[in-house]
C-alpha cells in the first residue's frame, strides 16, 4: 500500500479494471474513471443520493450531541449554527474525498468524536479551545498518513481491541442517546435509574416517541429497509408534531424544544461557529492532560476510518484481497483532514461514514458519488429551520441504534480466552461506566499486556503496546503525579 498522498490518476490504482482508450469520453468520464470502474453516471448519482439519505441524519444528531453541553465558561453552542457547521463541514470533507480520494466515500461528523468532545474536552476547556483540539488531532492523523505511521500502529494493536474500542464507543453513543432522550437519568438510590421521573420513572410525552421511534427503527432494519434510521426518525417527527397539535403539549412538556416550524422553512446559513478556533491557554489543565485529549481524539476518529474504507471499497468491489484499493492513502489523507475540517468549521471532527456502503450497494464505485452526496449536503445549509422540527428525543433514538449496530464486534472476539476477553470487557465496560472513552482504552490496554506478562508472554504485545501501557499508567497515577511535582 503505497503511503503517498498524491498518486497520478492515469496509475493503474486509479484506472481499476477494463479500462479502455479515453477517446470520446466526456471529461467528468475521464476525471473519475468511471467506464474504468465498470458503472455510469446514473449509477454514481443514484448512489450518492442514496449514501446522503442513508446519512443526512447526522444534520440531527450532531447539534443534539454538541448543543447540549456546557464548556468550562458555562457556554452552549446555539442549534443554528450548529447545523450549519455540521452541514458545511460535511459538504466540504464529502467533496474533497469526491475529488481528490475518487472513492464512493462520504464523510460528516463523527458521533465518537463529538461524544468524546462533550465527555471529556468541554469540561475543561472552552469551546474554541476544544474545536482547536480537532484541528491539532487532524493534523496528528494526516502527519501519521504521509509518514506511514497510520498503518504500523493499526498493525500493532491488537484485533480484539480494537473490535473492544468500537464496541466500548457504541456503548457510550448508546448511553449518550438514552440520557439526551429522558429514559436514564441520574439516580436517587444509585448512580443511575430508570427516566427521570421520581423513583425511577418513564415520565412525559416525548419519552414515549423516543421509545416508539427507536422500536420502529429496529422493526425496518430487521425487514432490511434501506434508510430505516431516517424514516424512523422522520416518522416519529411526525407523530410528535401531530400529537403536540393534538394533545397540546408545551415548551415545559417538550424541554423548551417544541417540534414546531418558526418562520419560513428557508434561511441563511449562520456561520458563527466559522473559524472560531483557539490554540493555546491550556495551563489550567496542565500539558499531560491535554496531551491525553489529543489522543483520545485521535484514538475516537482513527481506528474506524480505515476499516470502513477497506469495507466499503469492498461493496464497491474497488478492494482486493490484500484490502488494497484505488486511492486508499488519498482516502486516509482526505479522512485525516477532515478532522481539521471539522475544527475550523465549528462541528468537531469528521470521518468516514459506514453507510456510504449503501451508496455502492446501489452501484456507485468513483468519486462522482461523492461529489453528488457532498451537494446535497451543501444544499441543507439552507434548510436550517426544519431541523427544529425534530425533537432531540427522537434524534436521540438514532444514537441507540448506531451504538447497537457497532456491538457487531463482539462476535469476533473469542470470549473463551481470558487473555482476550478480559482486557475487551474493561474497555468496552468502562467506556460508558466512567463516561470516558481514554478510560475504557487504557483499561484495556494495561490488563491485555498484564495478562500477556503472566502468561510469560511478554514479547507478544510488542513494543508500541508496553509504550502505550507506561502511557496510560500515567494518565490513571496522574492526581498523585501531579501532587507530588507540586510538593517538590
Amino acid at each position: 500500500m503505497t503511503q503517498s498522498t498524491i498518486e497520478p490518476s492515469t496509475s493503474p490504482e486509479d484506472a481499476g479494471t477494463g479500462s479502455r482508450p479515453s477517446a470520446g469520453r466526456s471529461w467528468l468520464d475521464r476525471y473519475f474513471h468511471i467506464t474504468d470502474r465498470g458503472s455510469t453516471v446514473a449509477q454514481e448519482v443514484r448512489g450518492g443520493i442514496t449514501t446522503f439519505m442513508a446519512m443526512c441524519y447526522i444534520l440531527l444528531l450532531n447539534p443534539v450531541i454538541l448543543g447540549t453541553a456546557e464548556d468550562v465558561d458555562g457556554n452552549v453552542l446555539a442549534h443554528a449554527p450548529l447545523v450549519t457547521a455540521t452541514a458545511f463541514a460535511a459538504a466540504v470533507s464529502t467533496l474533497l474525498m469526491g475529488f481528490i480520494g475518487k472513492v464512493p466515500l462520504a464523510l460528516a461528523a463523527g458521533l465518537n468524536v463529538s461524544a468524546a468532545l462533550v465527555s471529556q474536552v468541554v469540561p475543561n476547556m472552552t469551546w474554541p479551545q476544544a474545536m482547536g483540539m480537532c484541528v491539532i488531532y487532524g493534523v496528528v492523523i494526516m502527519l501519521l498518513v504521509v509518514t506511514g505511521l497510520r498503518e504500523m500502529i493499526m498493525n500493532a494493536i491488537p484485533l480484539p481491541l480494537k473490535h473492544a474500542i468500537t464496541m466500548g464507543i457504541g456503548m457510550f453513543v448508546a448511553l449518550l442517546g438514552l440520557v439526551k432522550a429522558g429514559f436514564v437519568g441520574v439516580g436517587q438510590g444509585g448512580p443511575v435509574q430508570l427516566g427521570t421521573g421520581p423513583g425511577g420513572q418513564l415520565a412525559g410525552w416525548p419519552v414515549l416517541f423516543f421509545a416508539v421511534t427507536l422500536l420502529l427503527i429496529f422493526m425496518l432494519q430487521a425487514r432490511r429497509v434501506p434508510g430505516a434510521i431516517l424514516i424512523g426518525i422522520v416518522a416519529g417527527t411526525v407523530l410528535s408534531i401531530v400529537a403536540t397539535a393534538v394533545g397540546g403539549l408545551t415548551d415545559e412538556d417538550w424541554g423548551g424544544a417544541t417540534p414546531e416550524l418558526h418562520g419560513s422553512a428557508v434561511s441563511a446559513p449562520d456561520f458563527a461557529l466559522f473559524g472560531d478556533v483557539e490554540f493555546g491557554g491550556w495551563e489550567q489543565i496542565g500539558t499531560i492532560s491535554v496531551s491525553m485529549i489529543v489522543f483520545t481524539l485521535v484514538l475516537a476518529g482513527f481506528f474506524d476510518a480505515m476499516a470502513t474504507i477497506i469495507g466499503v471499497g469492498t461493496e464497491a468491489k474497488l478492494a482486493d484481497e490484500q484490502g488494497r484499493m484505488p486511492g486508499l492513502s488519498r482516502a486516509l489523507f482526505v479522512d485525516g483532514a477532515g478532522g481539521a475540517i471539522g475544527g475550523v468549521s465549528g462541528a468537531s471532527g469528521q470521518t468516514v461514514f459506514i453507510e456510504s456502503a449503501s451508496g455502492a450497494g446501489e452501484g456507485a464505485r468513483t468519486g462522482l458519488s461523492s461529489a453528488v452526496t457532498g451537494l446535497f449536503f451543501a444544499a441543507c445549509l439552507f434548510f436550517t429551520p426544519l431541523t427544529q422540527l425534530v425533537p432531540k428525543q427522537v434524534a436521540a433514538a438514532a444514537l441507540v441504534v448506531i451504538g447497537s449496530m457497532m456491538m457487531s464486534a463482539a462476535a469476533h472476539v473469542d470470549w473463551s480466552d481470558k487473555a482476550v476477553s478480559v482486557p475487551v470487557f474493561l474497555t468496552m465496560a468502562l467506556m460508558p461506566f466512567t463516561y470516558n472513552i481514554t478510560a475504557g482504552v487504557g483499561a484495556g490496554v494495561i490488563a491485555y499486556t498484564a495478562i500477556k506478562a503472566a502468561q510469560g508472554k511478554f514479547r507478544e504485545p510488542g513494543a508500541f503496546m508496553w509504550v502505550l501501557t507506561g502511557v496510560f499508567l500515567v494518565y490513571f497515577a496522574l492526581n498523585p503525579i501531579e501532587h507530588w511535582l507540586g510538593a517538590k
